[in-house]
């Protein structure tokens, strides 16, 4: 099979599995047109109402949904391993020093790479939190777009701080109200609003943002309950948790999304419960710099509505499911004697189709299913380490790799081929990043507290002799 194989307009694929909500079928076969998923049965019959259609065999292979990041940072990829090592809100040194230095140029180079880094873990949507440069969301919407990703735009909308710009209340709704009601002639960018943090917004913007969304079919993200240091401000400030203050303002809602919320109290996930809010569930976030890990396992038996977020960590997919089960296991399965943590199919569910229904995408992607845009893998089992396969769902969650990622498609177009685009060269866009990314990073007024691991190596000796 080659790339060209995979052109047609009407594509009928017949994989060894299908990788459908209820788990993997095999004697299935999928009709590609127009972007959507146009039939999906049994291949005989697929075969038998679609002669026309070209078919093509995946033998070994399965195809699945594409999977969904729920939150991520697209305007952070230059700086990656500045944060290595670094505690807690680095957010405050590092990100919006970085992304307050990028010109549009310089936004549309760090998007684009962002979008090929994750094209190339398997993600076919993107959730963006939103940028704090200080060059509209243009250069971003076309990096996206030139890399074939789908993205869920967030424009940041605070009025008391923690962005590049910081307008009165009438400029900022103004702007909100346009972005909501833009892009609708590009069908891979959904518009969203954003608030950095509560405490950066008024009470009436926290509301007003999340109640534009709601009217819009939008989500309205914020990051909440991720930092034991922000969760003290917010009580000292105001007598209530980051999460409380949501509610008491009317900002939750089955339209938020909020990132991270790993430390939450029980009333805090009845108010997520019963107010239909979702969650993006960061599980590498929180091993690289949180204070918590987030219930997710809980959240799932509630009946929360949670995706999975690389929060621009690494955008590998197979790895962010490991990462999900894993840190579930480690942080509440071992002193429980809980050994399954769901049992293995919860976390590939929120990473596609519970993940594409917490960010509002829900009636447009995250599963294989008829009348869906046609965003999914082709990926490789027949692999040593998916041999003998016993239970396909356990073992891509705890032993899938990105090399086993064939083909990435995103609204019915094949976007990469072994990692690498069809129609730009990404190789050449890594080469640009290398050679500039340095200077973008040199301007911006970074504070790192951790040193390089070369530096620590040393100190170490210093310190041994």
């Amino acid at each position: 099979m080659t790339p060209e194989h995979l052109a047609a307009a009407r594509l009928l694929l017949v994989p060894d599995q299908v990788m459908l909500r209820a788990g993997p079928v095999a004697g299935h076969a999928i009709l590609v047109a127009e972007g959507r998923f146009a039939d999906v049965g049994r291949a005989a019959d697929l075969t038998a109402r679609h002669p026309d259609a070209t078919r093509v065999d995946l033998p070994g292979a399965v195809v699945m949904p594409g999977f969904i990041d729920a939150h991520h940072h697209l305007t952070q990829s230059f700086g990656k391993a500045l944060a290595f090592g670094e505690p807690s809100e680095i957010f405050r040194r590092v990100w919006v020093p970085l992304e307050g230095a990028l010109d549009a140029e310089m936004l549309h180079l760090a998007g684009k790479l962002a979008a090929l880094e994750s094209l190339r873990g398997g993600f076919t949507t993107v959730v963006d939190a939103g940028t704090r440069a200080d060059g509209g969301l243009e250069p971003l919407a076309e990096a996206v777009t030139e890399a074939g990703l789908r993205c869920v735009l967030g424009l940041i909308c605070n009025d008391l701080g923690g962005a590049a710009r910081t307008d009165d209340r009438a400029t900022i709704l103004a702007r909100a109200e346009a972005h909501l009601a833009g892009w609708s002639d590009n069908d891979l960018i959904h518009p969203s609003l954003a608030i950095s943090i509560p405490e950066v917004a008024s009470d009436d913007m926290l509301r007003t943002v999340a109640a534009l969304c709601g009217e819009a079919g939008s989500i309205f993200q914020t990051h909440v309950n991720e930092h034991l240091v922000a969760v003290e401000r917010s009580l000292v400030a105001r007598g209530q948790r980051p999460l409380e203050h949501l509610h008491a303002v009317g900002a939750l809602g089955p339209q938020t999304v909020i990132a991270h919320g790993t430390l939450v109290t029980p009333h805090e996930l009845t108010l997520l419960r019963d107010t239909g809010t979702a969650v993006a569930y960061n599980p590498v976030a929180t091993q690289w710099k949180g204070n918590a890990v987030a219930p997710a396992t809980l959240m799932h038996a509630l009946g929360i509505r949670f995706g999975l977020g690389t929060d621009g960590t690494r955008s590998d997919a197979f790895r962010l499911l490991d990462a999900a089960e894993a840190t579930q296991r480690l942080a509440f399965g071992l002193e429980t004697g809980d050994f399954s943590c769901g049992g293995g199919w919860p976390w590939l569910d929120h990473a596609t189709t519970g993940g594409a229904e917490a960010v509002g995408l829900g009636a447009v992607t995250g599963e294989i299913a008829v009348g869906k845009a046609a965003d999914f893998l082709i990926v490789d089992i027949d692999v040593p380490e998916l041999v003998p396969s016993r239970d396909l769902v356990w073992e891509l969650t705890r032993l899938g790799n990105r090399d086993q990622i064939t083909a990435v498609f995103v609204a019915g177009r094949l976007r990469l081929w072994q990692g690498w685009p069809v129609d730009w060269d990404g190789r050449a866009l890594v080469r640009e990043v290398a050679r500039r990314a340095e200077a973008a990073i040199a301007a911006a007024p970074i504070q790192k507290i951790h040193p390089s691991s070369t530096e620590h190596r040393a100190r170490h000796a210093g310190d041994a002799s």
